[in-house]
């Protein structure tokens, strides 16, 4: 199976209580079931989530299936996915280069280390 990868970037509240409560919603087995699937059903294999100061830095690979539109669209149609995403606002906040109420930023790839 052939992979992709995309690489996002968001702002955490730059207080420390709120970045461990964030923290430990993320920790191994604690995110929700209905999130976690939301994830995989989209096409998602793999996702990690790096996290230096109070800004973060997401890669996922994803197989062919995956469409961040339909994504978007899918996550918008399923109530505890919405439940997470506003649940989460409470932890993150836009980067300062993001419109208004945009979360996650496309992070473009600027050098490759080549063979």
């Amino acid at each position: 199976m052939r992979t992709k990868r995309y690489c996002y970037s968001c702002d955490l509240k730059d207080n420390p209580k709120l970045i461990e409560e964030y923290k430990a919603y993320h920790a191994a087995g604690s995110a929700w079931p209905e999130i976690t699937k939301s994830i995989k059903d989209a096409g998602i294999v793999d996702m990690e989530i790096y996290l230096t100061g109070n800004r973060m830095f997401m890669i996922m690979e994803v197989n062919e299936t995956f469409n961040p539109k339909t994504k978007s669209e899918m996550d918008a149609n399923n109530p505890k996915v919405q439940e997470w995403e506003a649940l989460m606002w409470k932890y993150q906040q836009e980067l300062p280069w993001a419109a208004a109420g945009e979360k996650w930023l496309a992070l473009e790839q600027i050098f490759t280390l080549e063979d």
